[in-house]
């Protein structure tokens, strides 16, 4: 059972923030900062989860916990750093 069947609520508390900020880019809401503070709320449990799970293990290793975060995280940063590159070059380069 992965992480997110094991927390609906957490996913539903994801999807409030993620509707929050999408109609604040509509415009149909002035608060949009409430949901980038339900990402940084969500992001600090799970990261403590995950810390406070291996410490209690009793093998916490900041090395492989860094290095589990940056293969989840480097994928999708490569690909939006590659995808706003090319996009900039033909759209912004005169």
């Amino acid at each position: 059972m992965t992480q997110r069947e094991r927390n609906p609520q957490i996913q539903a508390l994801r999807a409030l923030a993620a509707g929050l900020v999408l109609i604040y880019h509509a415009k149909w809401f002035d608060g949009g900062y409430i949901g980038v503070d339900i990402f940084y709320v969500i992001s600090g449990f799970l990261i403590s989860t995950i810390i406070f799970k291996s410490l209690n293990a009793g093998h916490l290793e900041f090395s492989d916990f860094y290095a589990r975060r940056i293969r989840r995280i480097f994928p999708a940063l490569i690909l939006v750093l590659t995808t706003s590159l090319a996009i900039g070059w033909f759209v912004l380069l005169p």
